[in-house]
């Protein structure tokens, strides 16, 4: 795998011409070529040759459509994940369907990783098949004794594998950020497993969400995207201290590309 990020940890599209089908029709567009590339990994994971580099390759592809239609990104400090000399948990806030399906083109040619996801990413037709590949940890969301109880022994047993993972705290996507709502689920996984935690700043509505099917919203390039890592945390004590910076750290990134705390949890 060849890694589209700068020594420097940071990547932004360059300036580039966007046909007029592309820039007149971006959503129509840009699912022919997703679902054609989601149908492509789900063969190769039926067959069991859906790996690291298969998975790194079709995220990179949904990355480079998505800037073909126009979608600019900017992503910075993949460096504080890159020099750890151990797997990690990183810990973001949860906007949509982008994130699951870019981060792999950032994270992968790095370390191998894996999510914590809904049951339901794991019976979507087709896409199911390339999920299961990755071996996620699946959670309820409806049991949090039961949810906690999966993801400190599933997930410590990734980490102890080497396989680092990226945590969603927050339960439900919304557009905006509320604080109260992000659990400390990562944190107690983290301290068991012994881990540094990675924050993890996002903003990929440019991706948005559908009236009928949820994931399969509407494309607008107009909308910026953004990915911000941030310094490596290692819990102390509880964690409370180290829960209380990821989210200043999400909420500082999130002012400054303008995006408003606010609680929406139609994105669920």
């Amino acid at each position: 795998m060849q890694p589209f990020i700068e020594t420097n940890g940071t990547y932004r599209t360059a300036s580039r011409h966007i046909s007029w089908w592309s820039g007149t029709f971006p959503t129509v567009t840009f699912y022919g070529h997703f679902l054609a590339n989601v149908l492509r990994a789900s063969v190769l994971a039926k067959r069991g040759k859906y790996d690291g580099a298969q998975w790194y390759q079709s995220s990179l592809e949904v990355l480079q459509s998505l800037e073909s239609m126009g979608v600019r990104f900017e992503i910075t400090g993949v460096d504080h994940v890159r020099q750890l000399g151990t797997p990690c948990l990183v810990i973001g806030n949860h906007m949509g369907m982008l994130e699951t399906t870019v981060l792999p083109a950032i994270l992968q040619p790095i370390r191998n990783f894996t999510f914590i996801v809904k049951p339901s990413l794991m019976d979507y037709p087709f896409f199911k098949h390339v999920m299961r590949s990755r071996e996620p940890i699946a959670v309820t969301q409806a049991n949090p004794r039961q949810d906690l109880k999966i993801v400190l022994e599933d997930g410590t047993e990734r980490l102890n594998q080497g396989t680092s993972i990226v945590a969603f705290p927050q339960g439900a996507r919304t557009s905006g950020f509320d604080p109260a709502g992000f659990n400390t689920l990562g944190i107690k996984l983290a301290k068991r497993a012994g881990v540094p935690m990675v924050p993890l700043a996002l903003k990929t509505d440019a991706w948005g969400v559908g009236s009928w099917i949820k994931d399969l919203g509407r494309i607008d390039p107009a909308k910026k995207v953004h990915f911000a890592f941030g310094q490596p945390l290692w819990v102390d004590g509880r964690g409370t201290d180290q829960h209380q910076t990821i989210i200043r750290f999400i909420q500082e990134k999130l002012r400054s590309w303008q995006v408003e705390d606010r609680v929406d949890h139609e994105n669920r």
